[in-house]
């Protein structure tokens, strides 16, 4: 029913979910991306999550996604990350409406919608880099994430970049929708749910991805998720 491939687009996803009975309501986890999605009949931009988004499916169609790493989301869609942080936004919203329609129209009457989403992504892509102000902007995100992912406090990841934190956490709601603290958690927990579900005890699990103890690892899933780290563990990744 969920399918994902590595997309041609550096470090995006492409991914598809077969319809689904009309109500049915999935938990859609915090994980610092954006996506384009063909969902419901329209194009939408997932913004980032602080915590479990649930969706509810009414129209009984597949899904089509295009999920850009950390930091990417904004170069694609033109607008701040923080300001589509928990929200779910037509992309007729932030782009010209005929420009949308035009896209839509072939998108959904691609043979492969995913290669059309990752089309127009691209296209988006390439004329940021060539416009961008600050050719560095980019490499600055990448390392930014780089270090969270190392494990990194936010002000060891400041003095890493030549940012002072104030900066360092500007930078990171535009880039990512929140400071860089909370992309940390966020990271983190997409860790442990990788290796938990490989099968690696969680009191492990915690211990290898920096949690104080099991615990710790357990209260920081439900927080973020909405459920115990057990009940997420049954579902399919």
């Amino acid at each position: 029913m969920y399918e994902e491939r590595a997309s041609r687009l550096r470090g995006a996803v492409a991914w598809t979910r077969g319809p689904v009975p009309l109500g049915t309501a999935g938990r859609v986890l915090p994980d610092g991306c954006m996506d384009l999605l063909l969902w419901n009949g329209r194009l939408v931009v997932a913004g980032p999550d602080t915590r479990a988004h649930l969706a509810t499916e009414r129209r009984g169609l597949p899904v089509y996604g295009l999920r850009l790493p950390p930091g990417t989301g904004p170069r694609v869609f033109g607008v701040p990350a923080r300001e589509l942080r928990d929200q779910r936004v037509p992309l007729a919203d932030l782009w010209p409406r005929g420009q949308v329609r035009e896209l839509h129209e072939r998108v959904a009457g691609a043979g492969d919608p995913l290669a059309a989403l990752e089309s127009v992504a691209g296209r988006r892509l390439a004329a940021e880099r060539h416009a961008a102000a600050d050719p560095r902007a980019a490499a600055l995100v990448d390392a930014v994430v780089a270090a969270l992912r190392d494990g990194a406090g936010v002000a060891q990841v400041a003095r890493r970049v030549g940012l002072s934190e104030r900066q360092l956490h500007r930078r990171c709601q535009d880039s990512f929708g929140y400071g860089a603290k909370t992309l940390a958690r966020v990271l983190r927990m997409q860790r442990a749910l990788h290796l938990a579900r490989a099968g690696t005890g969680l009191a492990d699990t915690a211990s290898r991805v920096g949690y104080a103890d099991q615990a710790h690892l357990a209260r920081e899933v439900r927080a973020l998720a909405g459920v115990p780290i057990t009940e997420l563990l049954r579902l399919p990744g």
